[in-house]
């Protein structure tokens, strides 16, 4: 009887290596026909040796950015178009008001604004976008800069018919609106270079960034003399939901809250400049190593910001001087004096 059942189990296992052997021989076969097809040019066949490909940014490619100087004030708000950015700068201009510029890639925005003049400051931040500049004016410094610069820009009160145009909906001088299509139709006119050779000014990374040893950011309080700016962190959303002045902030013409994947802060101190009838026209001391948070996903961490000169790229960098990675996603700017208090919070 023992024999009989050792003799049977012999039998199974002789039969399981046959098995395994043949299934062996067939896929070597196999794929050696398939490689001999992907030679043949007349093939349909192919072989895919590795369909992994890194994800790229939302804001990867060579695209060339615009930016669009942004109203801020009275009459001006609320704004639209600055959801649809993949940066904006915020900055004191004159006095205790500030403005913004929005700067867009691979964006198809129908209406922008209200636009506004140029200052220097952000003709720097222009520069090392590699932006189209776009502004409706300017103070006597930022115009002779643009001049002597050479920058491709466009001006709204220079521009023919159609690029840029006012609402009845706003009062003058808040009014001035443009779009993505006018602004490149123009661009092309003018045979404004298209693309560029330049990286984006922020490392975007598409795996998602924590700050784990930062502290908690759930909200941001960033007290502008003229408008107390505040950002509240919603986890649902992951983004953080920008007020103003007390009020929840949102798009003149969709209706959207204003949100933002990131924020960046950089201390710079800014002075009055000596311009006659300046208004109380402010400049940025924007060149060092200078102080600064990054806040992401509701917390924040100290970094440095790096701009060496007017037209090079900022590196923000962690305290160990690595430049640190940034959430894929849009990102406001927000320039303040060192001696602004930034208050964080873990409501």
């Amino acid at each position: 009887m023992k024999t009989k059942l050792l003799i049977g189990l012999l039998v199974v296992v002789i039969i399981a290596c046959g098995v395994l052997l043949g299934m062996k021989f067939f896929i070597k076969n196999e794929s050696s026909e398939d490689l001999a097809a992907s030679d043949d040019p007349n093939s349909l066949m192919t072989v895919v040796l590795d369909d992994k490909e890194e994800p790229k940014s939302m804001y990867a490619g060579d695209e060339r950015t615009i930016a669009v100087m942004i109203d801020n004030v009275g009459d001006a708000v609320p704004q639209t178009g600055l959801n649809d950015a993949m940066l904006v700068y915020e900055a004191y201009v004159e006095g205790s008001l500030t403005r913004f510029m929005a700067v867009y890639k691979k964006a198809n925005v129908e209406t922008i604004g209200p636009t506004r003049s140029a200052r220097p400051c952000f003709i720097d931040y222009a520069l090392e976008n590699d932006s189209i500049f776009v502004h409706y004016g300017g103070s006597d410094r930022a115009l002779a800069d643009v001049e002597k610069l050479n920058m491709e820009n466009e001006n709204g009160i220079l521009s023919p018919k159609g690029v840029f145009w006012r609402t009845s909906k706003k009062k003058a001088p808040h009014n001035a609106l443009t779009g993505i299509k006018q602004i490149w139709d123009y661009a092309n006119s003018k045979k404004y270079r298209t693309t560029t050779k330049e990286r984006n000014v922020l490392n975007y990374v598409t795996d998602p960034v924590t700050l784990e040893d930062g502290r908690i950011a759930n909200t941001v309080d960033i007290p502008y003399k003229s408008t107390k700016v505040k950002f509240v962190y919603n986890a649902e959303t992951e983004r953080y939901e920008r007020y103003a002045g007390g009020k929840i902030a949102k798009d003149w013409l969709t209706g959207e809250t204003l949100t933002t994947k990131n924020i960046i802060i950089t201390f710079a101190n800014n002075y009055t400049t000596d311009e006659e009838n300046g208004y109380g026209r402010q400049e940025i001391e924007n060149i060092g190593n200078l102080d600064g948070y990054y806040i992401t996903n509701g917390r924040a961490i100290q970094i440095k910001c790096l701009k060496e000169t007017r037209a090079g790229r900022t590196v923000y960098n962690d305290l160990d001087g690595n430049e640190i990675k940034v959430n894929d996603g849009n990102t406001y700017i927000q320039i303040v004096p060192p001696s602004m208090e930034i208050t964080f919070g873990e409501e």
